[in-house]
């Protein structure tokens, strides 16, 4: 199942050229047009899923099955020092293109990227009320 006007599609059936650095039955990888370092590359379905919430549990198994092997060809061809795995869902996360894709980012201390969550606490009993309502849904999807 592809997309028409998905442009990760086009790129998963070689309509769209890209620098390809992982050609398999179910998954392509090719390096970000707009790195956010040298080296970031995309792991992709072929098949088309919008995000991590409308994919069946399979799939996301056999991409995970190439991340590690991935990540240690990016670290030993950029020299990396490190790699961040990011993957957004839906456009308040960042997401830009509405096809399943996971990030893997080289990393190297001082490379400017300055990737830092700004933590929090939770007020007294939140984390009660959420742990309760996340264990609730897990019970309904």
């Amino acid at each position: 199942m592809t997309s028409a006007n998905c442009i990760f599609c086009k790129v998963a059936s070689g309509e769209i050229p890209s620098f390809g650095v992982l050609d398999e039955a179910d998954a392509v990888a090719f390096l970000d047009i707009g790195p956010l370092t040298p080296g970031h590359t995309l792991l992709v379905p072929r098949a088309h899923y919008e995000s991590l919430l409308d994919v069946p549990p399979e799939v996301v198994s056999s991409l995970a099955g190439y991340l590690p092997k991935l990540g240690r060809a990016i670290v030993e061809a950029t020299g990396a020092t490190g790699l961040n795995l990011l993957q957004n869902t839906g456009d308040s996360s960042g997401q830009a293109v509405f096809h399943l894709h996971f990030h893997l980012i080289p990393r190297q201390a001082g490379d400017g990227l300055g990737y830092r969550w700004n933590t929090t606490q939770y007020d007294r009993g939140k984390a009660e009320s959420l742990q309760s309502s996340i264990q609730e849904a897990l019970r309904r999807v």
